[in-house]
């Protein structure tokens, strides 16, 4: 598994310990106004909200919240101002990163995403500028053991994933973005244990960092996921496992 997914996986397990749960589900509130907005109430019409509403289930968002969530967008003006950004830049040792928001105030947002790529090493791209370093793709993280994890990952294989990464007792499904859905299901139907899905950037190539841009671009990132505008941060950085163990610690 590469060190991309390697934070991925930290980032999960340090966010059910650390993270504000108020503040997760405000951001899965948020991205729910969105996505009802854009293409209605019905998640069984909506593929974005359907996918929004599997991913706050797996946060373990309470249903009467996400319910709520839904009625309130569909009946009003909830999430009206908000605006989805792309923002891009460079962190540490040349890696890309990609930040996407939902924001009612772009001046504002765009500042303090630039404020913490500076402090952090970094720098504010144009448009454009690492886009094209990643792909976008479905991507399932499931629970396994040692003993099944081969089993499982011929299973996603068979099931229209394209690729299946085995780190320990975690693995990693990549899908095509259509994909997502139906292999997820073919997942669940054979009881196998998600810890989560969700449309993803992927990077196409990795940059390997040394233990200091490493640090420093992990407190970077970090710093980014902060910013209660911020939905999701993706990078193209390989860090070295003794630093994420390191970190995680």
């Amino acid at each position: 598994m590469s060190g991309h997914s390697k934070w991925s996986k930290i980032k999960r397990s340090k966010g059910a310990a650390d993270a504000s749960r108020g503040q997760l589900f405000t951001k899965l509130g948020r991205e729910i106004s969105v996505a009802v907005r854009q293409g209605g109430a019905d998640p069984q019409a909506n593929f974005k909200l359907r996918l929004i509403v599997q991913k706050a289930r797996d946060n373990n968002m309470p249903l009467e919240n996400i319910d709520r969530a839904i009625k309130r967008a569909s009946g009003g003006t909830d999430g009206a101002s908000l605006s989805e950004v792309t923002y891009e830049g460079y962190g540490p040792g040349g890696s890309a990163i990609m930040v996407q928001v939902l924001t009612d105030n772009k001046n504002r947002t765009i500042s303090e995403v630039r404020n913490i790529l500076s402090r952090g090493g970094g720098n504010l791209g144009d448009s454009g500028s690492v886009t094209w370093l990643f792909e976008s793709r479905g991507v399932i993280i499931i629970d396994s053991t040692k003993e099944n994890a081969e089993e499982v990952a011929l299973f996603a294989i068979d099931a229209g994933a394209e690729d299946v990464k085995i780190d320990g007792t975690s693995l990693e499904v990549t899908t095509k973005p259509q994909d997502l859905e139906a292999v997820r299901k073919a997942l669940e139907q054979r009881k196998v244990p998600i810890s989560s899905s969700d449309l993803s950037m992927v990077p196409k190539t990795m940059v390997k960092l040394d233990e200091k841009s490493a640090l420093q671009a992990l407190k970077l990132l970090d710093k980014l996921e902060e910013l209660d505008e911020v939905q999701r941060v993706y990078t193209n950085a390989d860090f070295p496992d003794e630093v994420l163990s390191k970190y995680s610690g």
